[in-house]
């Protein structure tokens, strides 16, 4: 099992390493990062404090090594002021250990400060909106777990009737039709046209402010439309994979015993057959997942959750890079680590499936 970790640790490493490298040098090539971050009438004496402030006057590669840096949970830092990897306790926290002309931090990873919000963090806007769509995400595939699953047994069980017929045609058109369209159709169908009659709005967030503008009160209901919306796919998915495995399944011998000892239908599905097809939707279900929490852009911008992928859309449209850059890499390190949860719940489920 340590043997395992730490091979799965070591990719996941890599793979967060080469993500790294490709965000950077492709948002290197967008433009003057300095630029950027004041408007088209500064004067060329802003922009080059800028740039040396955030080391945009140093060739790339410096760049890239003071970023992997920023990023590391052990990093080295100057301690003298006028450098650009000084080390300050209220930029970087964490724990300091003075070695010489070097500091020694023990850190979270910094991702630096947005371009357009007056130096905010980047982490502290990542945190704000994360929880958001980590809650929308977690919500349509929880509904697509149960509906799939559902769904798909019903299917396969009625194999070849006109329940598995229709199920099979909803099931492909949701794989079909793409997430921004189902977002529009739905909220305009069901928070403008039937507003009054399901009480659902075409837009809103998780926490929405008072007519007066000061407490935040939580608005389930705006969660509703987007979580449907977003677990359309994984649940035409899921049905699809259910209704294999359990086709698959149900002509196995052992089946046929179960059956001869007397069991009901719902005692030989429940206890027999659905344990055997869980690998696929195992698989299924931690890709979608980990898709949900990028994917769901279109989703959040079309609903106006505020969420990560609302935050993306806005960081774009006003080239605050830092934001992109760390959500994308806040996004791949949620990857690597659902996919390392997925490889033990292998082993879990299925002792024959260890590599080692």
């Amino acid at each position: 099992m340590a043997k395992l970790l730490f091979v799965k640790g070591l990719s996941g490493l890599l793979t967060l390493l080469g993500v790294t490298v490709v965000v950077f040098f492709l948002f290197n090539v967008l433009g003057d990062p300095a630029q950027m971050m004041v408007d088209q009438n500064a004067s060329q004496a802003q922009i080059d404090k800028i740039q040396q402030k955030y080391s945009f006057d140093l060739p790339t590669h410096q760049q890239f090594l003071f970023f992997l840096n920023d990023l590391s949970p052990i990093s080295l830092h100057s301690n003298k002021v006028d450098d650009f990897s000084f080390y300050s306790d209220v930029k970087y926290g964490g724990f300091s250990l003075g070695l010489g002309n070097v500091v020694l931090v023990l850190k979270r990873p910094y991702l630096r400060t947005s371009y357009q919000r007056q130096g905010k963090r980047v982490s502290d806007i990542i945190a704000e909106t994360l929880p958001n769509t980590f809650i929308l995400a977690l919500s349509s595939i929880g509904i697509a777990i149960v509906l799939g699953m559902l769904l798909g047994v019903l299917a396969g069980y009625y194999k070849d009737s006109f329940l598995d017929s229709a199920l099979l045609l909803l099931s492909t058109l949701g794989m079909s039709v793409p997430s921004f369209f189902s977002a529009i159709l739905f909220s305009w169908v069901f928070g403008h046209l039937l507003g009054d009659l399901t009480g659902l709005n075409m837009t809103g967030s998780l926490y929405e402010l008072d007519d007066f503008g000061e407490a935040h009160h939580l608005q389930l209901k705006n969660l509703f439309l987007p979580a449907i919306v977003l677990g359309i796919r994984p649940i035409a998915v899921i049905v699809q994979l259910v209704r294999s495995g359990i086709i698959d399944v149900l002509q196995q011998e052992y089946i046929k015993t179960a059956y001869a000892k007397g069991l009901t239908s719902f005692q030989v599905v429940y206890r027999h057959a659905i344990k055997n097809t869980l690998n696929p939707v195992i698989t299924a279900v931690s890709g979608w997942f980990a898709s949900m929490l990028a994917g769901a852009v279109f989703v959040e911008y079309i609903f106006g959750w505020r969420g990560l992928g609302k935050e993306i859309v806005n960081a774009l449209n006003t080239l605050d890079i830092p934001v992109v850059m760390g959500a994308v890499l806040v996004i791949a390190s949620l990857f690597v680590i659902i996919n390392l949860i997925v490889d033990f719940l292998y082993i879990y489920i299925d002792p024959k499936a260890k590599p080692f």
